[in-house]
Formats: C-alpha cells, structure tokens, sequence
C-alpha cells in the first residue's frame, strides 16, 4: 500500500534545544498511526511539522506529495486536524460550528452522513458549552473531518473522556478508517495506543525510539514477560536452577518465574513438579503491556 506520509531526517532546533533529531518514519495510507512520549520528547512538534504549522530545519517531509513548507495552503485542504483544544465559542450551536468550519474548504464532504454517523443529529441545535467531554469531542472530530479529508490528525482524542466515552471514540475512529481515511494520533494513554492503532512510534529526546504494531513492540520486552502461578509446596530454590531461568519472585504462594524461553520454562516446570509432587494453580503466561515497554525505553534512555 502506499504511503500517505513520509519523514525522513527530520530535525527542528529551539536555540540550544535540539527538540527533533533525525526521526524517520513512513505512514500507510488507510492505517492508524499513533505517536506517543513523554513531555519534550519531540512528539508534537513533529506533528506540527507535518501539519504545516512549523517550519523544519532539516530533513524531507511530504504528506499526499506535498511538502508542508512549500505546499501549505493546498496541504490544508487535504488533511483534517483535531486539536486538544478547539476555538469554539461556547454559545455557539453545533450547527452554526459545522457551517462555519464548511466555509473553510472549497471542498464539502457528505456532512449528513457524517453528522448521522457521529450521532450529532439531534445536538445540532445545542451550545457547545453545555455538551459533555465526550459529545464536544465527537463534534470536534466532525469539524476535522468535514471536509472529507484523506488524512485526520487527532491531538491527544480521548483526553478528560472517561472509559466509556473513550471506547465509544475509537469506535468512531476505527469507523473513519474504515471508509479510507489515515489517521495520526498522539496519546499519553499507552492503552488507547495499544488497543486502537496498527503502528506506534514511541519518541524520546527528540528521538525514534522504538517502532512497530503494538503486538511486535510488546514482545520486544522480555522483562515484562513471565510466569505466574500459585503453589504451597513449590520449592524456588529448585526451580531457579530449571534452564533458561533468570529471576523467581515469590509473593506468599504466588510465584513469577522470569525466562528468556516461557515455552521451555513451563515445560520443565510442570516436568519438576510432576516429580516433585507439587500442587500447582492458576498457571498462566503474563504479557506485557506498551506502558511496561515505554518505561522501559525512558528508563534507559535517562540512564545514559
């Protein structure tokens, strides 16, 4: 499929702040890209650049074909941004807001079937100050999306939403994907990033530090990855000396046995257990998560 984004090299210096150094990333046309990070990592910036609304330094950056710099004004018309925070007056109705925003574009998407699809049909008529977090985002997210953009950029979506509302959101998303559009998403939220996007690249001082679906990233962290069980007469001692065997923690009867090999660990446990007569319980295989993998990659790289 090809590419509906491409970076390669890109920097961006503040004075002595070299806040973007050297990211290079692609993105597919149709795909769900997140971008996560700490505070200062770079991540917005480099969204901003894409979005044309800063300049780079140095580097290639070409969205549809387009370069953000030299391009701009045609860029706007080609892509949709949802920022965390939308000048939107609050006695505006939702109505008056989806009008206002039409205006900006010479080309007009289908706005009843988006309006239809969001479930703003019977909002229209309401202020935008008396919506809920959740409704004010779906009327954000048909703001950025009213003019049938080929690609949206979503700014932190789900922030100050709660559990619910969030999931009725990337079902939103998911929706809009599905009808051919790229999205590009920063969150903090490493759930959200893991259970909505198909690539996610994780930025860090300015940097590319890791890249990849969710499923592949997690499996990277070997040290978030281990066994769990429950014994009463499970000896630890024992089974730290099973090959391939590098940590066991034991917590009262639950035990956590961290291996290079979960597949061989389990095997030899249950093989010492059978000899040894042991009662073991509630078995399972522990995965980690984007979060554990990000702590892990900030934790290094602040180590250094």
């Amino acid at each position: 499929m090809p590419n509906a984004i491409v970076v390669e090299g890109l920097h961006k210096r503040y004075g002595d702040n070299h806040a973007v150094r050297g990211v290079s990333f692609a993105i597919e046309k149709g795909e769900i890209f997140g971008i996560v990070g700490p505070n200062g990592a770079g991540k917005t910036t480099t969204i901003e650049i894409m979005e044309g609304l800063r300049k780079r330094d140095e580097g290639i950056v070409q969205i549809l074909g387009l370069d953000p710099d030299r391009d701009g004004q045609e860029l706007k018309q080609q892509i949709g941004v949802q920022f965390q925070s939308t000048s939107i007056q609050g006695k505006m109705k939702v109505r008056e807001a989806v009008e206002l925003f039409s205006s900006f574009y010479r080309k007009r998407g289908n706005v009843e079937r988006l309006i239809n699809m969001l479930g703003l049909t019977n909002r229209l008529n309401e202020q935008f100050e008396n919506l809920s977090g959740g409704w004010k985002q779906r009327v954000t997210l048909a703001l950025a999306a009213i003019h049938d953009p080929e690609i949206i950029f979503l700014d932190e979506p789900s922030t100050g939403l709660d559990p619910q509302a969030r999931r009725e959101l990337w079902e939103l998303i998911r929706i809009l994907r599905e009808e051919g559009k790229t999205i590009v998403v920063t969150t903090h939220y490493m759930e959200e990033a893991e259970k909505l996007c198909d690539r996610v690249a994780m930025f860090n001082k300015g940097q590319l530090a890791a890249l990849d679906t969710p499923k592949r990233l997690v499996t990277q962290l070997a040290a978030a990855n281990f066994l769990s069980f429950e014994s009463s007469d499970a000896d630890v001692r024992l089974i730290r000396g099973l090959p391939g065997v590098e940590r066991v923690e034991q917590l009262d009867e639950t035990i956590h046995v961290h291996s290079t090999s979960l597949q061989k660990a389990s095997l030899h446990l249950f093989q010492l257990a059978e000899e040894m007569d042991w009662q073991i319980q509630a078995f399972r295989f522990e995965v980690g998560s984007l979060d554990d993998l990000f702590v892990e990659l900030v934790g290094k790289e602040r180590s250094i």
